[in-house]
């Protein structure tokens, strides 16, 4: 359904936001990019991938908070994760702590989807566990995450 539309506006098979779709749009060089384009399958789908994977490296290729931070923006995940000293935790027992029941729902689907393809498309078994690693507090010897992701 690619007019569908979600009650705080986020539009598409993707479900992308106007906003983080227009500038998802220039960040990606996609030269005229119109908010009615959203609606368009092939636009949608390379705003949507496209986005999920700036916030999956800005996130330090965290699945899971790259999925939060599709749901709930990229803000909330980086706080979630803790200040320098958090506890460093399983991925799986981080996304049962995140404190909005949408959020929450929403990244275990995602997670245990994505492990679900994985699976079906290598053929071969696989751990949720080992593919989601840990998350704790950001290192700080790396450089500021991208403060003008969406």
């Amino acid at each position: 359904i690619m007019d569908a539309r979600s009650g705080v506006g986020a539009s598409g098979l993707m479900q992308v936001m106007p906003a983080t779709a227009k500038w998802t749009a220039n960040k990606i060089g996609l030269t005229g990019f119109t908010a009615d384009q959203i609606n368009d399958r092939d636009t949608n789908i390379t705003i949507g991938t496209a986005y999920l994977k700036l916030a999956l490296d800005d996130l330090g290729g965290s699945m899971a908070m790259a999925a939060a931070a599709y749901n709930a923006g990229p803000g909330r995940p980086r706080s979630w994760r803790g200040q320098s000293g958090a506890p460093v935790l399983d991925a799986a027992i981080w996304a049962e702590n995140v404190p909005f029941n949408e959020t929450r729902d929403y990244v275990k689907k995602v997670l245990s989807n994505t492990t679900n393809y994985a699976a079906l498309l290598t053929g071969q078994p696989q751990s949720l566990k080992a593919r989601l690693g840990q998350i704790g507090p950001r290192d700080a010897a790396l450089p500021e995450p991208n403060k003008d992701l969406p």
